[in-house]
């Protein structure tokens, strides 16, 4: 198992609230593996990532739980020898590329400074190769592109370099927080599959977060689908979308043209995400679920098994057998 998340829950203290960002979430990603982490805006997808790369903001406390990578508890490191996986071992693609990319640096030096440092080559050497990370990102005239600053490029391209940056080390686990929100669906296809060929090549795996299901349909083998900070169904790509078993997933699903059952209408989920400063004492969802029973308003379910025996598919519902 190259990640292995169990039991992490995370809290933003300000002066007058405390907020639960994540609560008791737990999945794993094996070696090669591209899965997808699913949820709406506020579910804590980016948290976990954040999480995982050490990168949570001064007022954010892990309460409880462990992060373990290659067999690591990552909670417990030093935060030198934290900071040195970041980037070399554990890359990251971040929404918006411009905010990863230095606006006043020429592409080939960005690419090479990277490279020069977590691969010990000289200067001259890291800019050869920096050149041939964009071309394995199927950048046309990677020489030129090399001269330029992101401001001359396009979304897509700039979307492209990020990847060549993220994949420079390269990484054995790459994290993309939603990689292809700002790209139209044409470009967006072309930078997925960039993304699967990579991580096929070289043997990464990838931690997908999107809030888009055609995505993670398109490039993932497993799903975990996360709503208000925890994790509510988990399994294959094709248990979870096509044998869907929470509520949110099921409605998740037939909100998207492409999932829906043809024919029927598209799902709207009434209602809006629970205050996590106050979570209520049952299940997170019953507010807005359309068939919660009354122990969904008193008890908080955990994950087991969808189906009698399933060792992959896992839901947290009280209605899961009904």
């Amino acid at each position: 198992m190259l990640l292995e998340i169990h039991n992490l829950s995370v809290e933003f203290e300000s002066m007058q609230d405390r907020v639960k960002a994540l609560q008791a979430v737990s999945f794993s990603i094996d070696e090669g593996e591209i899965v997808g982490i699913v949820g709406e805006s506020g579910s804590g997808k980016s948290v976990t990532a954040l999480s995982i790369l050490g990168l949570l903001e001064k007022n954010a406390h892990i309460s409880t739980g462990s992060i373990s990578y290659k067999g690591k508890n990552l909670l417990s490191l030093p935060k030198k020898e934290w900071q040195s996986l970041r980037g070399k071992e554990i890359g990251m693609v971040f929404q918006e590329p411009m905010t990863a990319l230095h606006p006043t640096m020429r592409i080939g030096d960005q690419l090479a400074e990277v490279i020069h440092r977590h691969r010990s080559i000289s200067y001259k050497e890291a800019y050869r190769q920096a050149i041939a990370s964009l071309a394995e990102v199927q950048i046309n005239d990677p020489e030129l592109v090399a001269r330029k600053y992101p401001f001359e490029l396009s979304g897509g391209m700039r979307q492209r370099v990020v990847i060549a940056l993220a994949m420079s080390a390269p990484p054995d686990l790459l994290i993309a927080d939603e990689p292809t929100t700002a790209l139209d669906v044409t470009i967006q296809h072309e930078v997925l599959k960039l993304m699967q060929e990579l991580a096929q090549k070289r043997g990464t795996s990838i931690m997908l977060i999107t809030h888009d299901l055609g995505v993670v349909a398109q490039v993932c083998q497993r799903v975990v689908v996360m709503y208000a900070g925890e994790v509510v169904e988990t399994g294959t790509t094709e248990e979870v979308l096509h044998s869907p078993c929470h509520p949110y997933t099921k409605a998740l699903i037939g909100a998207l043209p492409d999932l829906a059952e043809q024919g029927q209408p598209l799902l709207a989920i009434p209602g809006e995400s629970p205050d996590l400063r106050n979570r209520p004492d049952g299940c997170v969802f019953a507010p807005r679920c359309s068939c919660s029973l009354p122990i969904c308003r008193e008890d908080h379910p955990v994950l087991e098994p969808a189906v009698s025996g399933s060792l992959t598919h896992q839901v947290s519902c009280w209605g899961r057998n009904q």
